[in-house]
């Protein structure tokens, strides 16, 4: 057999990461903008043509993008553009995703009227470590735990996942979160448990470090006492509608990673996959792109953006406030359990902060902060239509009102 993926101890993405920035920063041709926020993607829109998402031949020329330190709006113009934003955990309250992780890429490339799939399947990690004072983002407790022996259980040191599937903790996280967040509601608790206790500590610590470090700063001891776990937003599936070489609907627009959708995780995703798929995906843009660049253009008549008749916010909590407003409906509506009654109400509830949101949007001056909000709102809306669009339950999708998966195979496009 060959090894899946790549793995080292329980800190891949980060070990990943790494060494990919190290290797980017020896190259003296690439220039870093630390301190920018992207805005919008410039298309034919901002020469004064209508676009629509049926609009053929929708090009990109770059971005508008904010200097976060002299807060002046620049624009980079660009033979080609390659989203690459990550995901969007944020939208909801509970998530291992960094604060960053509101879905700019994807609500910017919505804007520009792109095709957009499969937003309706959001994987929720089933073991997040609880704590009361909430993280941002949740630690992650790795399901490579279960896979080395830790059971899942009641606080009361009950096992209950042999009600949900025959394969118990080592069914697939999609089943795990379910059966998780049922006990919660069914016990009316905040957490379930993992319970490590039984396996070896020396073989514990060598392959799960941080998670043991972690556990033991918060006075829990892996070994001697259950460790307390939660579901967690944790990456979507679904985003930007590409081909096999990171290709969009919208021209010289490419896009890579978790805000891209190129079929590889259909409907869940198996753990570390997208690591891998970022890698080879990154490297097909780049392939694609540098058969092309020698015959592109920049797009001249691009205009300076326009802030005409916006102000500094006055009051930051309209801002800070519908974001906590925002998570909440997402979290109890369009979670890991929907229904058409609780779709429904987020929609509604959704609205009115679209509404609040535009109307801020169009008199206040641009900060990251109403920027993220904006996505955010922008992002759930795609969440909630794409799962009342979908009439069954499949894979990370699961609906009481349509319980059974059907026969057909169709993706939702937006």
């Amino acid at each position: 057999s060959e090894n899946r993926i790549l793995h080292f101890k329980d800190l891949t993405g980060w070990e990943i990461q790494r060494a990919l920035y190290e290797k980017a920063k020896s190259y003296s041709n690439l220039e870093y903008y630390d301190h920018y926020f992207a805005i919008d993607l410039i298309t034919q829109h901002h020469l004064g043509k209508q676009v629509t998402r049926i609009t053929p031949n929708i090009e990109c020329y770059g971005a508008y993008v904010l200097n976060t330190q002299n807060k002046e709006i620049e624009t980079f113009l660009a033979k080609f553009t390659v989203v690459a934003t990550g995901g969007a955990g944020q939208v909801y309250k509970t998530t291992t995703n960094p604060s960053i992780a509101t879905g700019d890429g994807l609500a910017m490339f919505y804007r520009a009227k792109g095709r957009i799939e499969n937003m309706e399947f959001v994987q929720f990690h089933p073991t997040s470590l609880f704590n009361p004072v909430i993280e941002n983002p949740a630690f992650l407790v790795s399901e490579a735990v279960r896979g080395f022996g830790a059971i899942i259980k009641s606080p009361e040191g009950e096992e209950f996942m042999h009600k949900y599937d025959p394969r118990k903790s080592l069914a697939p996280r999609d089943i795990v979160a379910r059966a998780i967040d049922n006990e919660m509601k069914m016990r009316g608790q905040d957490y379930m448990m993992l319970d490590c206790t039984h396996l070896d500590k020396e073989a514990f610590v060598a392959h799960f470090p941080t998670i043991y470090d972690k556990c033991i700063s918060l006075g829990i001891d892996p070994m001697k006492d259950l460790i307390p776990v939660v579901p967690a937003a944790h990456y979507i599936c679904g985003g930007i509608k590409t081909n096999e070489m990171g290709k969009t609907s919208i021209q010289n627009l490419y896009a890579c990673g978790e805000c891209s959708c190129t079929g590889l995780h259909g409907a869940n995703r198996l753990a570390s996959n997208s690591l891998l798929e970022g890698l080879v995906y990154a490297d097909r843009v780049v392939e694609d792109i540098s058969k092309h660049i020698e015959d592109a253009e920049f797009q001249a008549g691009i205009p300076d953006w326009d802030a005409t008749g916006t102000t500094d916010p006055k009051e930051l909590v309209l801002i800070t406030q519908s974001i906590k407003e925002l998570k909440e409906i997402m979290s109890s509506y369009v979670g890991i359990v929907r229904s058409s009654v609780r779709l429904k109400r987020a929609f509604d509830r959704l609205h009115i902060l679209y509404e609040e949101t535009e109307q801020l949007y169009s008199t206040t001056t641009i900060s990251p902060q109403l920027c993220e909000l904006r996505n955010l709102i922008t992002v759930a809306y795609m969440i909630t239509r794409s799962a009342a669009t979908r009439k069954e339950s499949r894979g990370l999708h699961y609906t009481t009102d349509y319980p059974e998966k059907q026969s057909f195979l169709e993706v939702t496009l937006m």
